[in-house]
């Protein structure tokens, strides 16, 4: 449906040129969404598949082992959306203090955005409402060090950005002048905790997406804290009781729609063709976070059959190899001490693993060598390919 009006430019000159800067209505949309069949069935569906992912606990031995990679291949996808070039490895080797040949400066920002998702998960078990507070100290977080750290971490901005182009009259999209950042983000935290307009969380999470993309209230990092907004709305309503659905990897191979998605909203206030967009991704993303699931815990039984037929060898692999789903890569000492081991004994059973083709030495033989669980890497691997 297209609305007469979605928000508002204020025309201002800077440095002789003229300016639009957009201003979004408050939500929810006027007049209200149109819930036809389309969009029904598409929330609908993105409901049923969300509920067969929270149920994955049924699945794997322990869900958190899932919980652990899963969350780091969205950091790896959510930074590359912003330019970063670090692979799911990289990231898990520099989480142990060792990172050869890795981009650190990307690995460091990747890192960082692990750090903020875990900041708000926790602030959001302790009851800590889904707020600009909040907001904010997730972005003080992810900005906290690398090449975002001069960009005033944690704090709304107080100059003018823009998106595309060298400068904002010549920019594809210029968000809110400064003096109304405010406003708009506490119209926005006013629409997070509302609850007498009826609307379902899905679409409430797609909404508040693009609004808070529309708003861009930071000099840097709004759209690694406007995706990480989708997983916290969820998981603060009880929709999910673990993060495990994100949707950069959707983004990612559909950017092209979803940026002219995002602009139809503003020019026409389309946000029912949006929203069968996000939606659709929503049952797109679960569908296969449920699916990685299934073929991760075929791959653990799998393999812990091939290790058990090893005969008495079999005890201590086994042992190894659950630390190895626990941190697909591991060092020897790390996987002694975790496992309760000596390190002659941890060394003998992850040499068995490799010899089964279940661990894969990466570290050239050199000290304080590292072994990669490969087919555990791969499959999470999939989609994270530098742009």
């Amino acid at each position: 449906m297209q609305r007469q009006k979605a928000g508002r430019y204020e025309v201002w000159v800077s440095g002789g040129e003229e300016i639009r800067a957009f201003i979004p209505e408050p939500l929810p949309p006027s007049p209200p969404l149109a819930f036809d069949g389309t969009l029904q069935q598409s929330l609908e569906k993105a409901t049923l598949a969300l509920g067969r992912l929270d149920g994955i606990g049924t699945l794997l031995p322990d869900p958190a082992l899932f919980i652990y990679a899963y969350v780091r291949k969205e950091a790896v996808l959510s930074s590359q959306i912003e330019g970063t070039q670090s692979s799911l490895s990289d990231l898990l080797v520099f989480e142990l203090d060792d990172a050869p040949g890795a981009p650190v400066n990307d690995v460091v920002e990747v890192s960082n955005y692990v750090a903020a998702l875990e900041h708000g998960l926790e602030r959001l078990r302790g009851d800590f409402p889904l707020s600009n507070r909040l907001i904010r100290e997730i972005h003080g977080v992810l900005l906290a060090s690398g090449r975002g750290s001069v960009l005033h971490p944690g704090e709304f901005r107080t100059s003018q950005n823009w998106i595309g182009g060298r400068r904002p009259g010549t920019a594809v999209y210029v968000p809110p002048p400064p003096t109304e950042v405010a406003n708009c983000m506490g119209a926005l935290e006013r629409f997070l905790h509302a609850r007498e307009d009826g609307l379902p969380v899905l679409v409430r999470a797609g909404l508040a997406h693009v609004q808070f993309e529309s708003i861009h209230p930071f000099l840097d990092g709004n759209g690694r804290v406007g995706r990480l907004l989708i997983t916290f709305l969820l998981c603060q309503a009880g929709v999910l009781k673990d993060p495990l659905l994100y949707l950069s990897l959707y983004f990612k191979q559909n950017r092209s729609d979803y940026y002219t998605l995002l602009n139809e909203v503003r020019r026409t206030g389309d946000w029912e063709d949006w929203l069968d967009f996000f939606l659709d991704g929503v049952r797109q993303t679960a569908e296969g976070a449920f699916a990685t699931s299934q073929r991760l815990s075929q791959l653990f039984s799998a393999d812990r059959e091939r290790i058990q037929q090893t005969g008495r060898r079999a005890g201590s692999a086994l042992r190894v190899h659950e630390r190895l789903m626990s941190r697909p890569i591991q060092s020897i000492g790390d996987a002694a001490e975790s496992a309760a081991l000596t390190f002659p004994t941890t060394a003998a059973a992850m040499n068995l693993l490799v010899s089964l083709g279940i661990a894969r030495e990466i570290t050239g033989g050199r000290s304080n060598r590292l072994f990669a669980y490969d087919a555990y890497l791969s499959i999470l691997s999939e989609g994270t390919e530098p742009l």
